[in-house]
């Protein structure tokens, strides 16, 4: 079941949900055809219960939303990069472990 922690953001209001977040924010671009995205679904609303109050963790539909990617060169998905204070402080290409996400976020707690 996923989390309702999770927030669903959109190229419009990518800079209000991420950039000016006042939490550092994990964003995990994706699109629902892709399945190593559905594999690393439910370890994402896992991650946004286990970092709450800590860590916003927010998904972005690719297909839905295609300027924001652009602006990060996205070419492959899943892709997740951890935003700390509007900056871009890093990313993870591919369906990796629970262990390795763990590890990107307490970079930015």
């Amino acid at each position: 079941m996923a989390s309702d922690k999770v927030i669903n953001v959109t190229d419009s209001a990518f800079e209000s949900a991420v950039i000016n977040s006042d939490l550092p924010c994990l964003v995990d671009f994706w699109a629902p055809w892709c399945g190593p995205c559905k594999a690393i679904g439910p370890v994402i609303d896992q991650l946004a219960d286990e970092f709450d109050g800590k860590v916003k963790i927010a998904k972005m539909n690719v297909d839905d939303n295609p300027e924001t990617p652009g602006k990060f060169s996205i070419r492959a998905i899943p892709t997740l990069i951890l935003f700390k204070n509007g900056e871009k402080l890093d990313t993870i290409t591919g369906a990796v472990g629970k262990g390795q996400l763990v590890a990107l976020l307490n970079k930015a707690v």
